[in-house]
């Protein structure tokens, strides 16, 4: 029987060359959201499939094609969570958390799952960052999310030139009602042109039949209605106000009528981060009617999500100086022995220097020659070696060596000593 050896399609390993990458984009978005009170929270891979049925909507490409769906042992049917809103969303109702201080501020970095056509920048599995508030109903709690969004991104050292905000409103579902059936009407005289799932979108969702890809299709869109001519005069004013926020917040944006987003529960807000080869790798949005979909209070909602992977090639294409890019895992210092007691001695000291000082510290377990053990520090990178034989050891001192301008240094062999002069 052969071996396993590929990852499945569409899938993605992250190998120590780029894992420090996620990890350092992932920090860095817990620490902006931190000090703008949002709390993490964590969500289970899987949720009941009707959960992404009622929040997502049961004409989106999402659940009609994308969801991994399976039944459990007990014929119960479960879903890998596709996008992040909906399991947290049911979180706050089931656990009450809509009885604290409001405005409750929640951010996530999670996996989610989608089975889509593997290309550059999307994967079947992919993670996010997201931050969700709920009990705000203002243009000013919009604003603060896509700031809180932009300084992520300015954090990470993205360029400007390269990507854009933009931003759109899709009204309320009044005036979206009217705006569906001009759009249907505007569609009909082109039905025998459509591809095949936009044939059900004219039926089941017009809003849909601008997120279509299919060149036959997406001709259209160019001269279809523009949901901002359909919007009422409270949808209107929302979105003007949010406007003045955005600027007051030294936020850039333009305003892009065509965005829709491709989840069934947004209302007015709506906004994308897209980059300038047309990667989108963000987006979100207002969303007051969801909460009571999933059967918990009426309570307006709005948040937004950054794809991860999509982050970090955007960083690795435009952000040359990004602190991404510098914070791969290096270690501070490589201790060799030379014989069985100055082995023990260097793994002792190497166990000090990371539990009493925090510095990332390598000794060899594998029993290579000093020789050896000295390439290895080479190729780790590590910044400052020291070498013990039975020398060192009579005498309590060895030389500390800066690997990288070849600097040396008399210390005892004491952690403490060390650490200083590191």
């Amino acid at each position: 029987m052969a071996a396993v050896t590929k990852a499945p399609r569409g899938t993605l390993d992250k190998l120590p060359s780029i894992a420090y990458k996620y990890r350092a984009v992932e920090n860095i978005a817990l620490e902006i959201a931190n000090l703008s009170g949002y709390r993490e929270i964590r969500t289970p891979v899987f949720e009941h499939t009707e959960l992404f049925r009622r929040s997502v909507g049961d004409t989106t490409d999402i659940v009609q094609k994308e969801m991994y769906t399976f039944d459990d042992k007990k014929g119960r049917s479960l879903t890998l969570k596709p996008e992040g809103t909906a399991p947290v969303a049911r979180a706050v109702i089931e656990n009450g958390l809509l009885n604290e201080a409001l405005p409750l501020k929640l951010c996530y970095i999670t996996n989610c799952y989608r089975y889509e056509a593997p290309q550059s920048g999307r994967y079947r599995e992919f993670s996010q960052f997201g931050a969700e508030v709920y009990g705000a109903n203002t243009p000013l709690c919009d604003a603060e999310l896509i700031a809180l969004a932009f300084t992520l991104i300015e954090r990470l050292q993205i360029p400007q030139s390269c990507y854009k905000i933009e931003v759109n409103s899709i009204g309320c579902p009044e005036c979206r009602k009217i705006y569906q059936d001009a759009l249907k009407k505007y569609y009909e005289q082109f039905k025998e042109e459509l591809c095949h799932d936009c044939h059900t979108r004219l039926t089941n969702n017009p809003m849909r039949l601008l997120d279509c890809k299919v060149p036959t299709c997406a001709k259209f869109k160019n001269d279809a209605p523009l949901i901002l001519e359909y919007n009422c005069d409270d949808c209107s004013d929302f979105f003007a106000t949010f406007k003045m926020a955005l600027e007051t917040l030294n936020v850039p944006y333009h305003v892009n009528p065509k965005i829709v987003r491709g989840l069934d529960y947004y209302c007015n807000t709506v906004f994308e981060f897209v980059c300038e080869n047309g990667l989108v790798f963000g987006g979100g949005g207002r969303y007051n009617g969801l909460m009571k979909e999933l059967g918990g209070a009426d309570t307006p909602a709005s948040g937004f999500a950054l794809g991860i992977e999509r982050i970090v090639s955007v960083i690795e294409g435009y952000a040359t100086s990004s602190d991404v890019q510098s914070t791969q895992n290096v270690p501070e210092m490589y201790i060799a022995g030379i014989g069985e007691q100055s082995a023990m001695l260097a793994l002792k000291l190497s166990h000090e220097l990371r539990e009493e000082y925090g510095i990332q510290c390598l000794c060899d377990i594998v029993g290579r020659s000093v020789k050896a053990q000295m390439r290895f520090a080479d190729k780790t990178g590590a910044k400052f070696s020291i070498v013990i034989g039975d020398d060192e050891i009579a005498n309590n001192v060895a030389t500390l060596k800066n690997m990288e301008n070849k600097e040396t240094l008399e210390v005892t062999l004491n952690a403490s000593e060390i650490s200083k002069n590191i």
